[in-house]
């Protein structure tokens, strides 16, 4: 499965973004999705994850209450929406494909390309 994922840009502390991340090739619908991000000289890290189904879903502690994600199966498309952002959520963001809900990056086979979330204080 090939993942592409948009919608990042430069947002002032406090306000929103949505990341989409549309995949084409096999099924979506057979994939859990997972979010995350990097900041340049760290590890990436967990942001968000969703089901098959979408029924399921989990986040980091640091994003919970303010993230939320999603996914459209027939539009073969998950998102994240981001409100009461922070500067410290500043980094590349990832989207992912693997065959279960997971908060480890070993666990997902497929990765987008990244899009690039700057918050400014």
């Amino acid at each position: 499965v090939q993942l592409q994922a948009s919608g990042g840009g430069s947002v002032q502390a406090g306000g929103s973004l949505r990341l989409s991340c549309a995949a084409s090739g096999r099924t979506f619908g057979t994939y859990a999705m997972g979010w995350f991000r990097q900041v340049s000289g760290k590890e990436r890290e967990f942001v968000a994850a969703i089901s098959r189904g979408g029924s399921t879903s989990d986040y980091a502690e640091d994003v919970r209450g303010r993230f939320t994600i999603s996914r459209d199966n027939a539009k073969n498309t998950v998102y994240l929406q981001m409100n009461s952002l922070k500067p410290e959520d500043t980094a590349v963001y990832y989207c992912a494909a693997g065959p279960r809900l997971a908060t480890i990056e070993r666990e997902y086979d497929y990765w987008g390309q990244g899009t690039k979330v700057t918050v400014s204080s």
